[in-house]
């Protein structure tokens, strides 16, 4: 079925040495085929899917404890690991301290 919202679950970071500063600056990290920009020209690889972007939609359904994976790629991502930062779109943190 298909529904009238659809929850998305978006991973941002911030160079900011206080997260909790309202003036904190937080930047998203985009995915090569996850919804995201608007303005973004859809990504259409059938019939195939990027299986992190996949994963995403389905995580945005449950909790994390049910997805675990996640804390994992977060860690992942605070670390600059180019393993990982090769599945996204963008690194807002490229040449940059990491967040």
């Amino acid at each position: 079925s298909i529904t009238k919202e659809r929850t998305e679950v978006v991973l941002q970071g911030t160079s900011s040495l206080d997260p909790n500063d309202p003036t904190a600056v937080w930047e998203e990290y985009d995915f090569k085929c996850k919804p995201g920009d608007l303005k973004r020209r859809p990504c259409f690889i059938t019939p195939y899917h990027y299986r992190l972007d996949w994963l995403m939609w389905f995580a945005a359904f449950q909790t994390y404890e049910q997805n675990e994976w996640i804390i994992h790629l977060a860690g992942k991502l605070l670390a600059q690991e180019e393993e990982t930062l090769s599945l996204m779109a963008t690194n807002p943190f490229a040449e940059r301290a990491p967040p």
